[in-house]
Protein backbone atom coordinates (compact mmCIF):
# COMPACT_ATOMS: atom_id res chain seq x y z
CA UNK A 1 0.00 0.00 0.00
CA UNK A 2 2.43 2.65 -1.21
CA UNK A 3 -0.06 5.04 -2.86
CA UNK A 4 -0.61 8.11 -0.68
CA UNK A 5 -3.08 10.89 -1.58
CA UNK A 6 -1.87 14.47 -1.12
CA UNK A 7 -5.19 16.29 -1.76
CA UNK A 8 -8.45 14.72 -0.67
CA UNK A 9 -12.16 15.60 -0.83
CA UNK A 10 -14.40 14.18 1.92
CA UNK A 11 -18.13 14.73 1.51
CA UNK A 12 -19.88 14.71 4.88
CA UNK A 13 -16.56 15.69 6.41
CA UNK A 14 -18.16 17.37 9.44
CA UNK A 15 -20.09 14.24 10.36
CA UNK A 16 -19.22 11.40 12.72
CA UNK A 17 -17.16 9.22 10.38
CA UNK A 18 -16.22 12.00 7.99
CA UNK A 19 -14.55 14.13 10.65
CA UNK A 20 -12.48 11.19 11.88
CA UNK A 21 -11.39 10.56 8.29
CA UNK A 22 -10.41 14.22 7.94
CA UNK A 23 -8.23 13.92 11.04
CA UNK A 24 -6.56 10.80 9.64
CA UNK A 25 -5.71 12.37 6.28
CA UNK A 26 -4.35 15.53 7.88
CA UNK A 27 -2.24 13.43 10.24
CA UNK A 28 -0.87 11.63 7.19
CA UNK A 29 0.15 14.96 5.62
CA UNK A 30 -2.65 15.52 3.10
CA UNK A 31 -4.66 18.63 2.29
CA UNK A 32 -8.35 17.99 2.94
CA UNK A 33 -11.47 19.68 1.57
CA UNK A 34 -14.65 18.82 3.46
CA UNK A 35 -17.98 19.38 1.70
CA UNK A 36 -20.90 19.23 4.14
CA UNK A 37 -24.23 21.08 4.21
CA UNK A 38 -24.41 20.45 8.00
CA UNK A 39 -27.88 18.88 7.89
CA UNK A 40 -26.50 16.34 10.39
CA UNK A 41 -22.81 17.26 10.47
CA UNK A 42 -21.49 19.64 13.10
CA UNK A 43 -18.93 22.41 12.81
CA UNK A 44 -17.59 21.54 16.23
CA UNK A 45 -16.48 18.12 14.92
CA UNK A 46 -13.83 19.96 12.94
CA UNK A 47 -13.49 23.13 15.03
CA UNK A 48 -10.10 21.96 16.32
CA UNK A 49 -8.85 22.28 12.72
CA UNK A 50 -9.75 25.96 12.29
CA UNK A 51 -6.11 27.03 12.37
CA UNK A 52 -4.88 24.36 9.95
CA UNK A 53 -4.23 25.86 6.51
CA UNK A 54 -4.46 22.39 4.96
CA UNK A 55 -8.14 22.03 5.92
CA UNK A 56 -11.15 23.67 4.27
CA UNK A 57 -14.80 23.26 5.29
CA UNK A 58 -17.27 24.08 2.53
CA UNK A 59 -20.99 24.12 3.36
CA UNK A 60 -22.20 23.11 -0.10
CA UNK A 61 -24.97 20.58 -0.70
CA UNK A 62 -23.35 17.68 -2.57
CA UNK A 63 -26.74 16.87 -4.14
CA UNK A 64 -26.66 20.27 -5.88
CA UNK A 65 -24.10 22.01 -8.05
CA UNK A 66 -20.54 22.06 -6.70
CA UNK A 67 -17.03 21.75 -8.00
CA UNK A 68 -13.44 21.58 -6.78
CA UNK A 69 -10.59 23.71 -8.09
CA UNK A 70 -7.18 22.20 -8.58
CA UNK A 71 -5.94 18.61 -8.49
CA UNK A 72 -7.57 15.92 -6.36
CA UNK A 73 -6.13 12.49 -5.60
CA UNK A 74 -9.11 10.93 -3.79
CA UNK A 75 -12.83 11.60 -3.33
CA UNK A 76 -14.51 9.91 -0.36
CA UNK A 77 -18.31 10.09 -0.40
CA UNK A 78 -19.47 10.02 3.23
CA UNK A 79 -22.34 12.52 3.01
CA UNK A 80 -25.43 10.65 4.19
CA UNK A 81 -28.24 10.66 6.71
CA UNK A 82 -27.32 7.39 8.34
CA UNK A 83 -29.40 7.25 11.53
CA UNK A 84 -33.06 6.16 11.44
CA UNK A 85 -34.50 9.36 13.00
CA UNK A 86 -32.59 11.43 10.42
CA UNK A 87 -33.58 9.53 7.29
CA UNK A 88 -37.17 9.13 8.47
CA UNK A 89 -37.29 12.91 9.08
CA UNK A 90 -35.56 13.73 5.77
CA UNK A 91 -36.52 10.99 3.29
CA UNK A 92 -36.10 13.04 0.12
CA UNK A 93 -32.72 14.46 1.17
CA UNK A 94 -31.59 10.90 2.00
CA UNK A 95 -32.54 9.71 -1.48
CA UNK A 96 -30.96 12.74 -3.11
CA UNK A 97 -27.59 12.39 -1.40
CA UNK A 98 -27.48 8.70 -2.35
CA UNK A 99 -28.34 9.36 -5.99
CA UNK A 100 -27.53 12.92 -7.10
CA UNK A 101 -24.83 13.33 -4.45
CA UNK A 102 -23.15 10.07 -5.38
CA UNK A 103 -23.28 10.89 -9.08
CA UNK A 104 -21.84 14.37 -8.49
CA UNK A 105 -18.99 13.02 -6.38
CA UNK A 106 -18.23 10.36 -8.99
CA UNK A 107 -18.18 12.99 -11.73
CA UNK A 108 -15.62 15.01 -9.79
CA UNK A 109 -13.52 11.87 -9.31
CA UNK A 110 -13.77 11.23 -13.05
CA UNK A 111 -12.86 14.82 -13.93
CA UNK A 112 -9.84 14.82 -11.60
CA UNK A 113 -8.68 11.29 -12.31
CA UNK A 114 -9.10 10.65 -8.57
CA UNK A 115 -9.67 7.43 -6.69
CA UNK A 116 -13.25 7.20 -5.33
CA UNK A 117 -14.31 5.56 -2.07
CA UNK A 118 -18.01 5.07 -1.36
CA UNK A 119 -19.31 4.76 2.19
CA UNK A 120 -21.91 2.07 1.68
CA UNK A 121 -23.53 0.18 4.52
CA UNK A 122 -24.57 -3.14 5.96
CA UNK A 123 -28.12 -1.92 5.34
CA UNK A 124 -27.74 -3.06 1.71
CA UNK A 125 -28.34 -6.54 3.15
CA UNK A 126 -31.68 -5.46 4.69
CA UNK A 127 -33.08 -7.90 7.25
CA UNK A 128 -30.73 -10.72 6.23
CA UNK A 129 -31.53 -14.41 6.13
CA UNK A 130 -27.84 -15.33 5.77
CA UNK A 131 -25.50 -15.07 8.77
CA UNK A 132 -22.88 -13.73 8.83
CA UNK A 133 -23.37 -11.61 5.72
CA UNK A 134 -20.73 -12.04 2.96
CA UNK A 135 -20.29 -9.52 0.15
CA UNK A 136 -21.78 -12.08 -2.25
CA UNK A 137 -25.16 -11.96 -0.45
CA UNK A 138 -27.65 -9.81 -2.38
CA UNK A 139 -29.79 -8.95 0.61
CA UNK A 140 -33.39 -8.97 1.78
CA UNK A 141 -34.59 -5.38 1.46
CA UNK A 142 -38.16 -4.05 1.55
CA UNK A 143 -38.13 -1.43 -1.25
CA UNK A 144 -41.25 0.37 0.03
CA UNK A 145 -40.75 0.14 3.80
CA UNK A 146 -39.87 3.11 6.02
CA UNK A 147 -36.14 2.22 5.94
CA UNK A 148 -36.05 1.93 2.15
CA UNK A 149 -35.04 5.56 1.56
CA UNK A 150 -31.71 4.78 3.22
CA UNK A 151 -31.29 1.13 2.22
CA UNK A 152 -32.09 1.69 -1.45
CA UNK A 153 -30.12 4.95 -1.66
CA UNK A 154 -27.02 3.01 -0.65
CA UNK A 155 -27.78 0.14 -3.02
CA UNK A 156 -28.14 2.54 -5.92
CA UNK A 157 -24.99 4.36 -4.78
CA UNK A 158 -23.11 1.11 -5.27
CA UNK A 159 -24.70 0.72 -8.72
CA UNK A 160 -23.59 4.25 -9.66
CA UNK A 161 -20.06 3.49 -8.49
CA UNK A 162 -19.84 0.28 -10.49
CA UNK A 163 -21.37 2.03 -13.52
CA UNK A 164 -18.74 4.78 -13.43
CA UNK A 165 -16.08 2.12 -12.94
CA UNK A 166 -17.09 0.07 -15.97
CA UNK A 167 -18.15 2.86 -18.36
CA UNK A 168 -15.81 5.71 -17.39
CA UNK A 169 -12.85 3.95 -15.78
CA UNK A 170 -13.22 5.63 -12.38
CA UNK A 171 -11.02 3.88 -9.83
CA UNK A 172 -13.68 2.80 -7.32
CA UNK A 173 -13.60 1.38 -3.80
CA UNK A 174 -16.76 0.38 -1.89
CA UNK A 175 -16.88 -0.02 1.91
CA UNK A 176 -19.93 -1.73 3.38
CA UNK A 177 -19.77 -0.28 6.86
CA UNK A 178 -21.36 -2.18 9.73
CA UNK A 179 -22.45 -0.60 13.01
CA UNK A 180 -19.73 1.77 14.20
CA UNK A 181 -19.61 3.89 17.35
CA UNK A 182 -17.39 6.30 19.21
CA UNK A 183 -16.81 9.99 20.00
CA UNK A 184 -18.61 12.63 17.89
CA UNK A 185 -21.86 10.69 17.57
CA UNK A 186 -24.78 13.01 18.25
CA UNK A 187 -26.87 12.67 21.38
CA UNK A 188 -30.03 12.60 19.25
CA UNK A 189 -28.54 10.17 16.71
CA UNK A 190 -31.03 7.45 17.62
CA UNK A 191 -28.72 4.48 17.19
CA UNK A 192 -28.13 2.10 20.08
CA UNK A 193 -24.83 3.26 21.58
CA UNK A 194 -25.48 7.02 21.79
CA UNK A 195 -29.05 6.40 22.91
CA UNK A 196 -28.06 3.95 25.63
CA UNK A 197 -25.11 6.04 26.85
CA UNK A 198 -27.01 9.32 27.09
CA UNK A 199 -29.95 7.64 28.81
CA UNK A 200 -27.71 5.82 31.29
CA UNK A 201 -25.72 8.95 32.15
CA UNK A 202 -28.96 10.88 32.68
CA UNK A 203 -30.43 8.13 34.86
CA UNK A 204 -33.31 7.69 32.44
CA UNK A 205 -34.76 4.31 31.35
CA UNK A 206 -32.61 2.62 28.70
CA UNK A 207 -35.01 1.93 25.84
CA UNK A 208 -34.55 -1.41 24.08
CA UNK A 209 -36.76 -2.31 21.15
CA UNK A 210 -38.51 -5.65 20.79
CA UNK A 211 -37.45 -8.27 23.32
CA UNK A 212 -33.82 -7.19 23.07
CA UNK A 213 -32.64 -10.42 21.45
CA UNK A 214 -31.77 -8.78 18.12
CA UNK A 215 -28.03 -8.51 17.59
CA UNK A 216 -25.59 -5.95 16.23
CA UNK A 217 -21.85 -6.18 15.64
CA UNK A 218 -20.23 -3.02 16.96
CA UNK A 219 -16.93 -1.63 15.68
CA UNK A 220 -15.07 1.19 17.41
CA UNK A 221 -14.44 4.15 15.13
CA UNK A 222 -10.62 4.01 15.28
CA UNK A 223 -10.67 0.47 13.91
CA UNK A 224 -13.04 1.44 11.13
CA UNK A 225 -10.94 4.43 10.05
CA UNK A 226 -7.91 2.15 9.77
CA UNK A 227 -9.93 -0.25 7.61
CA UNK A 228 -11.12 2.57 5.35
CA UNK A 229 -7.59 3.87 4.99
CA UNK A 230 -6.34 0.43 3.99
CA UNK A 231 -9.19 -0.04 1.51
CA UNK A 232 -8.55 3.32 -0.15
CA UNK A 233 -4.86 2.50 -0.59
CA UNK A 234 -5.47 -1.07 -1.76
CA UNK A 235 -5.88 -2.38 -5.29
CA UNK A 236 -9.19 -4.11 -4.47
CA UNK A 237 -12.15 -2.72 -6.42
CA UNK A 238 -15.13 -4.79 -5.21
CA UNK A 239 -17.28 -4.19 -2.09
CA UNK A 240 -15.65 -4.95 1.26
CA UNK A 241 -17.41 -5.48 4.59
CA UNK A 242 -15.83 -3.43 7.38
CA UNK A 243 -17.02 -4.17 10.88
CA UNK A 244 -16.56 -6.25 14.00
CA UNK A 245 -17.91 -9.81 13.64
CA UNK A 246 -18.53 -10.13 17.40
CA UNK A 247 -22.31 -10.11 17.89
CA UNK A 248 -24.01 -8.69 20.97
CA UNK A 249 -27.72 -8.59 21.78
CA UNK A 250 -29.32 -5.26 22.52
CA UNK A 251 -30.10 -6.40 26.07
CA UNK A 252 -26.44 -7.34 26.59
CA UNK A 253 -25.36 -3.98 25.20
CA UNK A 254 -27.78 -2.11 27.47
CA UNK A 255 -26.46 -3.95 30.53
CA UNK A 256 -22.85 -3.31 29.52
CA UNK A 257 -23.46 0.40 29.01
CA UNK A 258 -25.28 0.63 32.35
CA UNK A 259 -22.32 -1.05 34.06
CA UNK A 260 -19.69 1.19 32.41
CA UNK A 261 -21.74 4.30 33.24
CA UNK A 262 -22.32 3.06 36.82
CA UNK A 263 -25.96 3.91 36.21
CA UNK A 264 -29.09 2.88 38.10
CA UNK A 265 -31.22 3.18 34.95
CA UNK A 266 -33.77 0.46 34.31
CA UNK A 267 -34.14 -1.24 30.93
CA UNK A 268 -37.46 -0.49 29.26
CA UNK A 269 -38.74 -2.56 26.33
CA UNK A 270 -40.59 -0.87 23.46
CA UNK A 271 -42.13 -2.16 20.20
CA UNK A 272 -39.68 -3.17 17.49
CA UNK A 273 -39.60 -0.72 14.53
CA UNK A 274 -40.78 -1.94 11.12
CA UNK A 275 -38.13 -3.86 9.14
CA UNK A 276 -35.56 -3.57 11.95
CA UNK A 277 -32.95 -6.30 11.25
CA UNK A 278 -32.95 -9.13 13.77
CA UNK A 279 -29.30 -10.04 13.23
CA UNK A 280 -26.42 -8.07 11.80
CA UNK A 281 -22.94 -9.56 11.54
CA UNK A 282 -20.25 -9.09 8.88
CA UNK A 283 -18.27 -11.82 7.21
CA UNK A 284 -14.87 -10.07 7.15
CA UNK A 285 -13.00 -12.74 5.21
CA UNK A 286 -12.39 -10.36 2.30
CA UNK A 287 -11.10 -7.57 4.56
CA UNK A 288 -8.68 -9.95 6.25
CA UNK A 289 -7.48 -11.37 2.94
CA UNK A 290 -7.29 -8.18 0.88
CA UNK A 291 -6.50 -5.54 3.52
CA UNK A 292 -4.91 -7.55 6.31
CA UNK A 293 -7.47 -5.83 8.54
CA UNK A 294 -9.73 -6.83 11.39
CA UNK A 295 -11.23 -4.94 14.31
CA UNK A 296 -8.92 -5.01 17.33
CA UNK A 297 -10.45 -2.79 20.01
CA UNK A 298 -12.71 -4.77 22.39
CA UNK A 299 -16.29 -3.58 22.80
CA UNK A 300 -15.80 -2.78 26.49
CA UNK A 301 -12.77 -0.59 25.77
CA UNK A 302 -14.51 1.25 22.95
CA UNK A 303 -17.55 1.88 25.11
CA UNK A 304 -15.37 3.13 27.97
CA UNK A 305 -13.68 5.63 25.63
CA UNK A 306 -17.04 6.74 24.28
CA UNK A 307 -18.55 7.19 27.75
CA UNK A 308 -15.49 9.17 28.86
CA UNK A 309 -15.95 11.47 25.86
CA UNK A 310 -19.62 11.99 26.73
CA UNK A 311 -18.80 12.64 30.40
CA UNK A 312 -16.37 15.35 29.30
CA UNK A 313 -19.36 17.35 28.03
CA UNK A 314 -18.45 17.04 24.36
CA UNK A 315 -21.48 14.86 23.60
CA UNK A 316 -23.93 17.76 23.95
CA UNK A 317 -24.18 21.14 22.25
Amino acid sequence: MTWTPSRVVVTGGAGFLGSHLVDRFLADGAEVISVDNLITGRRRNVSHLSGDSRFTLRTDDVSGVWSIDGPVDAVLHFASLASPPDYLRHPIETLEVGTLGTMNALRIAEEKGARFLLASTSEVYGDPDVHPQPETYWGNVNPVGPRSVYDESKRVSEAFAMGFKSARNVDVRIARIFNTFGPRMREEDGRAVPQFVTQALAGEPITVYGDGSQTRSLCYVDDLIEGLNRLLRSDYGMPVNLGNPHEVTMLELAELVREICASASIVELRPLPVDDPKRRCPDVTVAIRELDWHAEIPLEEGLSRTVAWWRSGRGTD
